[in-house]
């Protein structure tokens, strides 16, 4: 790469690297402080707390660089270290804010170190055991959730179609081929009719995973599978990674519909494209529904953006509408429009408990069934993890929406 184009870049990436090491810095020390300085556990133990600290401030960082560049078993050990204990002292955080309040209370002596040492203690055991059923959720098998929904526009011949929703699966530092390989298996094996990708499915190149996301090219639905693009995917280059799914078989919707069944049967052959068919007007009350998709939200870049108008340009109104969105903010503007039903992502159900409390101040939904309107929401809590290998209280899925038609009451 010239010199002139990696220059201008070293002021950015120095901020970059100084307001990170300063916030993990905070961060360390702030945990030392209150649960080895004030308790005053003596000797060994302080010193032995302190450089606990001090060893594992430096890892995070260095386990982070390591999860995006190194191909070695041990440098990917590391970074799943570095993540997981990140995870752990966020949850050494929290806790510590909600009990400083505790602290001030003049009664029972709770500001004096043995009273500080009960509360580290408690801490310390609580996060223990939250870690590891976190790890345990995060790292082991997804569960399938089912989910019937019924639509006033479906035609009774549609009735129990099967779309199958992965989200957020976040295939990058710490999870690799062999996962992405078995959510593949366990999608198959649910026979789906159709397999939409809600966004936020890499978090990385197309250089660097491709190679542990090429079981997508195994996934089979009668209808096709097809994806829209999170935020991650503009972080680790959109067109790029747009190719690359067409490669495999997965087509990004990018502010366009499809007609999924009733219509004419498309173009790509075989189960992986089955009736879908792309849609440019009125085709009239055919039996099938709209597929539509979006960019994200805050997606950037040349010829990218949100553009639900343009999606929905000239459908026919009788057919039921299902709208793939990354955010489940956009679903309000769906739901504006006459969208049927929305499926998004995005939040992770907040993930680690209790950041799901805070998610609202971002967006308006965070995890499962909500209605606006005459239109259906569901967002889903995501089938992988983003960054620390844990999931308190908001366990991952692989959803398996069932679709039937509205009975009249």
């Amino acid at each position: 790469m010239p010199r002139s184009r990696i220059v201008p870049r070293l002021p950015s990436f120095v901020v970059f690297v100084v307001l990170l090491g300063s916030v993990l810095g905070g961060m360390h020390y702030y945990a030392w402080a209150r649960l080895v300085a004030r308790p005053g556990w003596g000797e060994p133990w302080e010193s032995l707390g302190a450089r606990a600290f001090v060893a594992f401030a430096l890892l995070t960082p260095c386990g982070f660089v390591l999860g995006r560049v190194s191909k070695t078993p041990l440098g990917r050990s590391l970074a799943l270290v570095a993540y997981g204990w990140f995870g752990v002292l966020t949850m050494l955080l929290f806790g510590l804010i909600f009990f400083e309040p505790v602290r001030l209370v003049p009664l029972a002596g709770w500001g004096e170190p043995s009273r500080s040492r009960d509360l580290a203690m408690a801490l310390v055991g609580l996060v223990v055991v939250g870690g590891v059923h976190g790890v345990a959720s995060a790292r082991g098998a997804v569960a399938v959730k089912r989910v019937r929904t019924e639509l006033s526009r479906l035609c009774p011949s549609l009735a129990g179609f099967r779309v199958v929703q992965l989200s957020d699966v976040h295939i990058g530092p710490t999870l690799r081929r062999e996962f992405m390989a078995r959510v593949v298996e366990t999608v198959n094996a649910l026979e789906p009719d159709l397999v939409v990708i809600t966004g936020d499915l890499v978090d990385g190149s197309v250089a660097a995973l491709r190679e542990h996301t090429a079981p997508l090219a195994d996934l089979r639905a009668k209808h096709g599978v097809f994806a829209v693009t999170g935020n991650h995917e503009y972080y680790s280059g959109a067109d790029a990674w747009i190719a690359e799914l067409t490669r495999l078989g997965v087509r990004t919707l990018r502010n366009e519909r499809v007609r999924i069944g009733g219509g004419e049967r498309g173009s790509g052959g075989g189960d992986r494209s089955g009736s879908a068919s792309s849609d440019g007007g009125d085709s009239g009350g055919d039996g099938g529904f709209d597929l539509a998709g979006v960019d994200d939200h805050t997606a950037f870049g040349p010829g990218h953006g949100p553009d639900l108008a343009r999606a929905l340009e000239g459908r026919d109104e009788r057919r039921e509408c299902v709208l793939l969105a990354h955010q489940p903010r956009q679903a309000k503007e769906a739901a504006a429009r006459g969208v049927g039903l929305v499926l998004t992502g995005h939040t992770h159900g907040g993930q680690i408990f209790p950041f799901n409390l805070f998610v609202r101040l971002q967006q308006p939904f965070v995890a499962g069934r909500y209605r606006l309107g005459a239109t259906q929401i569901y967002v889903s809590r995501g089938t992988g993890y983003w960054g620390p290998p844990l999931r308190v209280l908001a366990p991952p899925e692989i959803t398996c929406h069932e679709l039937f038609p509205r009975q009249a009451r």
